[in-house]
């Protein structure tokens, strides 16, 4: 959980996802957050989380449905959810937290 912690304590938004290989809506997700990445640019970071493979993480944070995003600045949690995003709104997410 140190790993995390330092990760995500840094001034910048860093939107998180967390997904799985065998789901078609994660499947498609990864698409749309290259295209949020590239709008976006340095001004914040996207990471994708697999669920499987970081199960512990899954646990600590009480993710129970995939897609799941979380939004963290300086290292507090500003903003969750677990529905379908465009990357317009995604974009504009991110623009409102920078």
């Amino acid at each position: 959980m140190t790993k995390f912690g330092d990760l995500i304590d840094i001034e910048q938004p860093i939107l998180l996802n967390f997904y799985t290989e065998w789901s078609e809506d994660c499947e498609e997700i990864h698409d749309l957050l290259k295209s949020v990445s590239a709008a976006v640019g340095d001004r914040a970071k996207i990471i994708k989380i697999d669920a499987e493979k970081n199960q512990d993480l899954v646990d600590a944070l009480k993710v129970k449905k995939l897609p799941t995003y979380m939004l963290y600045k300086s290292g507090d949690m500003v903003w969750r959810d677990s529905k379908k995003y465009n990357a317009n709104e995604l974009i504009n997410l991110l623009e409102d937290f920078n």
